[in-house]
């Protein structure tokens, strides 16, 4: 079997073996908080509702990631209190009364499997391997092996953001696997010796999986929380609640409770991602 056919049939396999979750379309009672949207946002969202709920154990706040633009969507439609997204809102977006909360910055880290002896790219070639214009390791100083490209369905922020700043007006290469979530792609990366992919920075390390990535340099640097914070990786973002209008009652005590120095310093630095007070300085 082809190699780019292996690796979409091991991509189809991760993602049947994934369940989606969703919250629930039954009446929701007024202790609960909806949270939907990003998959790079769940672990700062689940933990901290976790902690919350502890906190307040007549409450529930409900999470789940479907991605950026179906948080953004839900939170406009008001199926969802809190919309979570790893982007930032298209222009189309900013006219739906949405209220944008920052409350963590990431990067993007672009991985490769580790046995993958290239440790850098810089940003011409990543837009030339992502458009398919450079197929081979060999052009950009690795082996003599196809490049397999793994990159993230449309409804992604991380993808959204990827494109903004990495991309431009330059279009994906159509033959790459595309996988809806981060861990599917970090999976798929980490056994596939050619792959390459991007997920957020704070998803690399081991500790989410038992399957291990290379993040790459890019333009030279290192996508470590020292060089996000600074501004001095290339690719970063921000990463948002949005609620329609100001947040109000338990939402908002919900918003304030991730902005808390507990949470910040916690449950953000704890799953690999910058405090908001850090970020930029």
């Amino acid at each position: 079997m082809h190699q780019t056919s292996r690796l979409l049939v091991v991509a189809l396999i991760l993602f049947a073996l994934v369940p989606i979750g969703g919250c629930s379309r039954g009446r929701v009672a007024s202790n609960t908080v909806i949270v939907s949207g990003s998959t790079t946002i769940l672990p700062i969202a689940e933990q901290s509702a976790e902690e919350f709920m502890k906190a307040n154990p007549d409450t529930q706040v409900l999470v789940s990631g479907l991605g950026s633009s179906a948080g953004i969507e839900a939170v406009s439609a008001g199926t969802a209190n809190i919309g979570t997204s790893s982007r930032d809102l298209k222009p189309e977006e900013g006219k739906l009364g949405l209220v944008d909360t920052p409350i963590a910055y990431d990067g993007i880290a672009v991985i490769v499997s580790p046995e993958n002896p290239v440790n850098g790219l810089n940003k011409e070639q990543l837009q030339k391997i992502f458009s398919g214009e450079i197929t081979n390791w060999s052009e950009v100083g690795g082996e003599n092996r196809p490049i397999e490209l793994v990159n993230r369905d449309e409804a992604s922020g991380t993808r959204e953001a990827f494109k903004k700043i990495v991309m431009g007006d330059l279009g994906f290469d159509p033959n790459a696997a595309v996988l809806p979530g981060t861990g599917q792609v970090r999976d798929v990366v980490a056994r596939a010796a050619g792959a390459i992919g991007y997920i957020s920075a704070g998803f690399v390390a081991p500790r989410f999986t038992d399957v291990t990535v290379k993040a790459l340099k890019v333009d030279g640097v290192a996508p470590t929380e020292e060089n996000i914070a600074s501004s001095a990786y290339p690719i970063g973002r921000k990463l948002h609640f949005l609620t329609k209008g100001e947040p109000t009652g338990l939402t908002k005590k919900y918003v304030d409770y991730v902005l808390s120095d507990a949470v910040q310093q916690g449950v953000v630095v704890d799953a690999g991602f910058i405090p908001v007070a850090e970020g930029g300085k």
